[in-house]
């Protein structure tokens, strides 16, 4: 199992290419039909959309469908998996599921955590995979982005049409149906925020109290009457008020019709810094030294105006079976002081550590960069991951728990390992209850994970990021309870142990972490959208009194 992680990968491609780091106003529109128009249906495209299929499990279709899913750990046998290939069809789907009482759960990139989709109880998939365009729609003068597009289709299709991107996501396999809906982050969000701030405007299919299915457009309008299902899907997470089938996406301020204007744009290159440590050489002392000079630089510079601001970076602690930990550190590469900025980082974090270190620097192109494949993408290992954000840098206390944890057991925890992403800047210059987002006060997303191949039990690995995370979080129950030190979670790493008072002994609700002050106004959006609560999961939004 040497060198297998899931996202060990992009540390290694860092390496080579530097590019893991970076991975309007005007009238709004508000719409809500049953079918759409013909430019939303796909009537409009010179070529024939398909029928709608019905995959059930004597279709040799079935298991590829139904395999889908990213974790391994999960599997559920749906009766049916409907392939939808525009609105009208969703709204058929979500209409005969409503007729029959059928669980219904949506599909876009298939990338959940848990078992939203891959849960016995669901009955019928609805498939949006193939609703995939991405497109300018100039009556919106917004970009058209389908629910079933994968982050890869979204970079290359804007970059290469409109020179334009979204501060999304580093892995290209992951669909935007769920990933906007919770927010969105990545490398360019301390430059230009999470995905929900360029979000103008959702299309989604909800059920309504009258039994039936419906199409809404909702916009960021607040003259919008449909404003509210728009918020909620600014971080509110996917499969929770009905199914999106396309999203709209333009800048706040943005104006004119020029839609290379209307988004922002990336860097043509990236240039990048590689930090390594053998574990072989490392102390317990060395270990804190680093991850306290990390901590405090960011804890000094994570601000807008910080010099600093364009940085991101990214740390894979892998497991000492892994034989080596890495930081990855980025910037524009056509800035005039980027290299200094790399190295005054670099030098900053590797002070005074008494321990030896390699670094590497690279540029690379960045769509090219930004599309490298996950080579793990659809191989099914079994995982589990937790998450929690950080408004300061780890106490002494945590990272040496970090590391007594990092050096607990053997190979089989090759593939277990801490990732620490840097986040501030642009993000936190946006009021918390502006979207469904509330985490606008944060520094860091810290995930903690573990992987293992298919047919090992993987109780060993479970155990050990199930304890990790509670002896890092023992201060306050083993969870992050939002506070002065912590953010709480984030919807798109969701984990349901939270909800588990096993493993959550704080007694504040899973809610809390992943949407804190914001929960009762989804709550009040579900409410009125989804009064039947047919969208749900394990940490589904609740209707008020559920």
């Amino acid at each position: 199992m040497k060198d297998f992680s899931r996202r060990g990968f992009l540390a290694s491609g860092a390496a080579a290419g530097g590019a893991v780091a970076l991975s309007g106003a005007g009238t709004a529109v508000a719409a809500e039909t049953r079918a759409g128009t013909a430019a939303e249906t796909g009537a409009g495209d010179c070529l024939p959309v398909p029928p709608a299929k019905d995959i059930r499990p004597d279709d040799p279709r079935y298991a590829e469908l139904n395999a889908r899913g990213y974790n391994g750990r999960f599997s559920g046998r749906p009766e049916s998996i409907r392939i939808v290939h525009r609105a009208d069809h969703v709204v058929e789907a979500v209409d005969e599921a409503l007729r029959t009482g059928r669980r219904i759960a949506v599909r876009s990139g298939g990338h959940c955590f848990e078992d939203f989709v891959d849960d016995p109880a669901v009955q019928l998939v609805v498939d949006v995979s193939e609703m995939k365009s991405v497109r300018y729609d100039p009556a919106h003068r917004a970009f058209a982005v389908e629910s079933g597009a994968t982050l890869g289709d979204v970079y290359r299709s804007l970059y290469l049409g409109w020179g334009v991107t979204v501060p999304a996501g580093a892995c290209p396999g992951v669909g935007a149906g769920g990933h906007f809906a919770g927010g969105g982050y990545g490398g360019l969000s301390r430059r230009y925020g999470f995905v929900a701030d360029h979000l103008y405007g959702v299309e989604v299919v909800v059920a309504g109290r009258d039994g039936r299915a419906r199409l809404v457009r909702a916009t960021r309008d607040p003259a919008d009457p449909h404003h509210d299902l728009w918020w909620a899907h600014t971080g509110g997470g996917g499969g929770n008020f009905g199914i999106v089938t396309r999203y709209l996406m333009r800048s706040p301020g943005a104006r004119g019709a020029d839609p290379t204007t209307l988004l922002p744009r990336p860097p043509a290159t990236i240039r990048s810094t590689t930090i390594g440590w053998s574990w072989a050489d490392m102390t317990e002392s060395a270990f804190v030294r680093i991850l306290r000079n990390h901590g405090s630089w960011h804890e000094r510079e994570s601000g807008p105006g910080s010099r600093y601001a364009p940085l991101s970076s990214w740390f894979v602690l892998n497991h000492r079976a892994a034989g080596r930990f890495t930081l990855v550190a980025s910037v524009d590469g056509s800035l005039p002081d980027g290299g200094k900025l790399l190295g005054e980082y670099a030098a900053a974090i590797t002070a005074d550590t008494g321990v030896r270190h390699e670094t590497e620097e690279s540029t690379a192109l960045w769509m090219k960069s930004t599309l490298t494949a996950d080579p793990y993408a659809g191989g099914r290992y079994p995982f589990k991951s937790k998450a929690g954000l950080l408004r300061t840098a780890w106490t002494e206390t945590q990272i040496r728990t970090l590391h007594r944890h990092l050096n607990r057991g053997g190979d089989e925890h090759q593939a277990s390992a801490v990732y620490l992403s840097t986040l501030g800047g642009r993000i936190n210059t946006v009021p918390a209850s502006a979207t469904a987002i509330p985490h606008r006060d944060c520094l860091f997303s810290a995930t903690y994970e573990t992987s293992w191949w298919p047919g090992v039990s993987g109780d060993a690995q479970l155990a050990w990021v199930r304890e990790l995370y509670r002896d890092v979080y023992a201060d306050t129950g083993g969870v992050p309870v939002p506070g002065a030190a912590h953010g709480g979670a984030y919807i798109n790493y969701p984990d349901a142990d939270l909800a588990d008072p096993r493993w959550n002994t704080s007694g504040v609700p899973w809610h809390a972490f992943y949407y804190r002050d914001n929960y009762p106004r989804l709550q009040r959006v579900k409410a009125r959208w989804d009064p039947g609560n047919v969208f749900r999961h394990a940490l589904s939004v609740r209707p008020p009194g559920r």
